[in-house]
């Protein structure tokens, strides 16, 4: 077994450590939430992301900020606007993503609650209104493909959005994000492996 499937850490991202993170409870990773982010909001680039997810966002830099500043967040990974994929927790690790949310686990054919328990949380840069680039949903389908491989689990249909599990609180990655091509990316690059 190589390094990368030990540790939990895709050799695609480049590695920031997010103190917000802990224990899964039962090791369990079944379930792969989307999530969209920008700081400010409408916002792109810079370093706020990372700072809110490594508790270093300075709230008099912009007056969001200071709203935000006592929120201990992060994700698994970010992937920015140019593809780039940054990893805050390993994904054997527990990442606090979901907040108060709930899945319809048919699995199960019971409601589920406690997300983070058993998720993974990947954050694309971007909002509900700017549509997301062809950069972002390769590196996206390589990061799904490689979680697939790696929590056998975790297949298509146990892959959602935040809006989905807490819909009064979230709409992210919102109608900007073209399931549809997102989807068809992710089974032609199944289909050829």
């Amino acid at each position: 077994m190589n390094q990368e499937n030990r540790a939990g850490q895709w050799s695609r991202a480049r590695q920031v450590a997010s103190p917000n993170q802990d224990a899964r409870p039962h090791g369990e990773v079944s379930l792969l939430l989307l999530h969209a982010i920008s700081l400010p909001p409408g916002q792109f680039s810079g370093d706020a992301i990372e700072a809110l997810f490594t508790n270093r966002l300075d709230p008099n830099e912009h007056p969001f900020f200071a709203e935000i500043d006592h929120l201990r967040v992060s994700a698994h990974l970010l992937i920015r606007r140019d593809g780039e994929c940054i990893q805050f927790v390993d994904s054997d690790q527990r990442a606090w993503h979901a907040g108060r949310s709930y899945w319809w686990d048919s699995a199960l054919n019971a409601w589920r609650s406690k997300l983070n328990d058993f998720s993974v949380g990947i954050e694309l840069e971007g909002d509900d209104c700017t549509p997301f680039t062809k950069a972002q949903y390769t590196s996206l389908v390589d990061a799904v493909g490689w979680l697939m491989a790696r929590y056998p689990a975790l297949t298509p249909q146990r892959i959602t959005s935040h809006a989905k599990v807490a819909p009064l609180r979230k709409t992210d990655p919102g109608p900007a994000f073209d399931w549809a091509y997102f989807r068809q990316r992710l089974s032609q690059a199944a289909f050829k492996q």
